[in-house]
């Protein structure tokens, strides 16, 4: 398991490096600003974005995939970077408990020994909850940098 997420790491590397070199962070981020140009906007379409690959992807190479493409733009729109983490993490983990992949789910459920059908009634009031504090973060900054504050942190 760790030779696995360590090669996953290394072609994450390469790919962003890769990335960087063709500058596709400037195209997703010209893409984006085409599409409209105000931040509200733009952030709910990288939650889409980091939600949709959330579910498909594992956290580790999508957070070292997604990052240098969405920072430059959420820094730009004045989004700081500790409160950007928090979105792009909380958006990919969204997918460890969403089907169809939903590795911890999928986990949860054989330890519990019961069915995805059984869950499911339960989990879509979890989600609904879940997206609600995506939201939180997303949009209200203090939400996820008031402790680093106080800490003395940031």
């Amino acid at each position: 398991m760790s030779a696995i997420v360590v090669f996953l790491i290394g072609v994450s590397n390469i790919l962003s490096w890769v990335m960087a070199f063709t500058g596709i962070p400037q195209m997703v981020g010209n893409a984006l600003l085409s599409v409209s140009s105000n931040k509200y906007v733009i952030f709910l379409i990288m939650n889409i974005i980091l939600l949709i690959s959330g579910t498909f992807m594992d956290v580790t190479p999508a957070i070292l995939i997604f990052t240098p493409l969405f920072l430059p733009i959420a820094t730009e729109f004045g989004m700081h970077p500790v409160q950007f983490g928090l979105m792009i993490v909380y958006n990919l983990c969204i997918g460890n408990i969403t089907p169809p992949v939903g590795n911890t789910l999928f986990v949860a459920i054989k330890v519990g020994d019961t069915t995805l059908s059984k869950v499911m009634p339960y989990m879509l009031r979890f989600y609904v909850a879940i997206l609600i504090g995506l939201l939180l973060v997303t949009y209200i900054p203090m939400t996820s940098l008031v402790l680093p504050l106080k800490a003395g942190l940031i």
